[in-house]
């Protein structure tokens, strides 16, 4: 098994909060296997010399949807797979070098690309994946036109490339076991009105409480949880209470609705640069009208929500949800955060706190023994700076992904 050594590293320590230079690191495989702060470790195998810059974790999104490859909506539901699991394998390896070593895909990406990623033909971040959303019809995983004639049939369920659209808690139920049976990580539902479906306002609360306690039921007996999307607080409050593990963008929180979310060990994934970048280039690149009217109504809610949130002692992760073309303003979202928390409780949201979301604490976000070497060197000391991070990974001297390195400009 190879070896590695990073020697001469400014260790960022993301749970004291400080900065220790002289540090080294000793990788074997695809795991640290020893951590030396502010020592040389002696070993025989090769040396990469850090030269002082930031050692730290890779990134951790929570939210991404690699599969959704353009912000043309209509023209989404009429592209071949094959297309858009070729454009989502290139969308994945700009994660992976902008510092994102792993990602937590909330809808669409389907187990073709992902196992193409593990099989290591094509490149890109380790991906934990969703797979369709679940919604209930008219929900924000029904993109299908309204209709003054709508095909209605006995069956409580139709898929598309995006979503299986379920009502009723047995259909619920089937639909989530096929999606686990088919590999999926996690259950993504939708629990509220959304901003690119067509039919749903952003104040409706989607699904019945009979009907997440089964999607989280079936989960569970997976060992695994459900995520939800959700504006509102009467709907996050009844996705929590039904046993959804994280809450996804929640613009809308109340004080109440962060209280309920404490009280049963709930996350929040806001995703605050996906609504700026909506608003910004929506238009040019054909995102529908109505979809674009639909944002106005929470695109400066998300900070407030985010202070909410952390006032009540709920953990807060990372998340980008970005479409399309809009893909490559990932890593803004972390300046974004920075106006709501410090350059050091931003980091932790991305690393150890989403760590703990995905059930990897330990082994993902963190820098010690037994982890995945999933690794950063920056420039400069994103404790006072994060811009190094955030330009689309311009200070990010090397990104190791597993023990190996995808991206260096490292000489030697």
């Amino acid at each position: 098994m190879s070896e590695l050594i990073i020697k001469a590293a400014t260790l960022l320590d993301l749970e004291s909060g400080e900065l220790v230079p002289g540090s080294s690191v000793r990788i074997s495989g695809e795991r640290i296997v020893e951590v030396a702060p502010g020592r040389r470790i002696t070993a025989d195998a090769p040396v990469l010399d850090a030269a002082g810059r930031t050692l730290m974790p890779g990134l951790i999104d929570a939210h991404v949807h690699a599969a959704v490859t353009t912000l043309d909506m209509p023209a989404m539901a009429r592209r071949p797979s094959s297309r858009i699991g070729i454009e989502a394998a290139g969308l994945l390896e700009g994660m992976l070098r902008r510092g994102f070593t792993t990602v937590r895909d909330a809808g669409g990406l389907d187990r073709g690309v992902a196992e193409a990623l593990d099989a290591g033909l094509i490149e890109g971040p380790r991906v934990f994946r969703s797979g369709r959303v679940i919604s209930q019809t008219g929900g924000h995983g029904d993109f299908t036109p309204a209709s003054d004639e709508p095909r209605l049939c006995a069956c409580h369920i139709h898929s598309d490339w995006f979503a299986r659209v379920a009502d009723g808690a047995d259909a619920v139920r089937r639909a989530v076991r096929e999606e686990l049976k088919n590999g999926a990580h996690q259950i993504k539902i939708m629990a509220s009105g959304g901003i690119s479906s067509p039919t749903d306002p952003l104040d409706m609360v989607q699904y019945t409480a009979e009907e997440i306690r089964a999607a989280v039921t079936e989960a569970e007996a997976r060992h695994t949880y459900v995520l939800a999307h959700a504006f509102t607080p009467e709907a996050i409050i009844q996705a929590v209470t039904a046993g959804v593990r994280s809450i996804e963008h929640g613009n809308l929180l109340d004080a109440a609705a962060a209280r309920v979310m404490a009280e049963h060990g709930a996350f929040l994934v806001p995703t605050l640069v996906t609504l700026e970048q909506l608003a910004e280039v929506g238009r040019r690149w054909h995102y529908p009208q109505q979809s674009i009217d639909k944002l106005q109504h929470v695109l400066s809610e998300g900070e407030k929500a985010v202070h909410l949130a952390l006032d009540a002692g709920v953990r807060v992760g990372f998340g980008t949800d970005l479409l399309g073309e809009a893909h490559p303003e990932q890593s803004r979202e972390l300046l974004l955060r920075a106006r709501v928390q410090s350059p050091l409780d931003v980091l932790r949201s991305a690393t150890a706190v989403n760590a703990e979301l995905l059930g990897r604490s330990g082994e993902l976000g963190a820098v010690a023994p037994g982890a995945l070497a999933d690794l950063l060197l920056v420039a400069g000391n994103p404790l006072e700076d994060l811009s190094p991070l955030a330009d689309s990974g311009a200070g990010i001297d090397l990104v190791m992904r597993g023990g190996e390195v995808v991206s260096s400009r490292i000489a030697g």
